[in-house]
């Protein structure tokens, strides 16, 4: 063998550790500025998707209140009487008589609803719980997680269930 043939020097193209870890370091910079606005935008989707599930029952329960002789939707056998959130669900989901009884979509005499498919999800707890207020009693003063919604059937409000405020400074509560 001759000289140049062991000491033939081949030309590798790599990156070295330091162009890799600068490389790392940038796109750690770039997480770091992106990721914010990334969870920010997703607070922002689930305030826009409550404020539109508020809309919705708030107008089921208008609608229901014109279709049934000026009551509206939670009481067990009329105005004044019990509320119950089951029968909120139900005066919702299923087609329901004058008296707000309710029955499978098609029965004979029960031409009124559904207004809904399913009760919304909350967006900021994930519930679709009802917390049910009665004739007479208050609202709580702020929301506590416990339920999706908050409704009060003698006037037909809805509230999210939801403690905190938006960026606006508006509590979930009021909105």
């Amino acid at each position: 063998m001759n000289e140049q043939g062991k000491h033939k020097k081949h030309n590798i193209s790599a990156f070295t550790l330091v162009e890799i870890l600068i490389v790392v370091v940038i796109l750690g910079i770039l997480a770091a500025v992106v990721i914010p606005f990334a969870s920010g935008s997703v607070l922002s989707s689930q305030e826009s998707s409550l404020g539109i599930d508020l809309q919705l029952l708030k107008r089921f329960a208008l609608i229901y209140k014109i279709h049934h002789l000026d009551v509206t939707p939670g009481y067990t056998d009329g105005a004044g009487s019990a509320v119950d959130e089951q029968t909120f669900v139900n005066q919702a989901t299923l087609a329901s008589n004058d008296a707000g009884q309710t029955a499978a979509v098609g029965t004979a005499g029960y031409e009124r609803g559904p207004y809904m498919q399913m009760i919304p999800v909350n967006p900021l707890n994930k519930l679709r719980t009802v917390q049910m207020i009665g004739d007479g009693e208050s609202f709580p003063t702020d929301g506590d997680n416990s339920h999706g919604w908050v409704y009060k059937a003698s006037t037909g409000e809805v509230r999210a269930d939801s403690p905190g405020t938006d960026k606006n400074g508006t509590r979930y509560y009021d909105y």
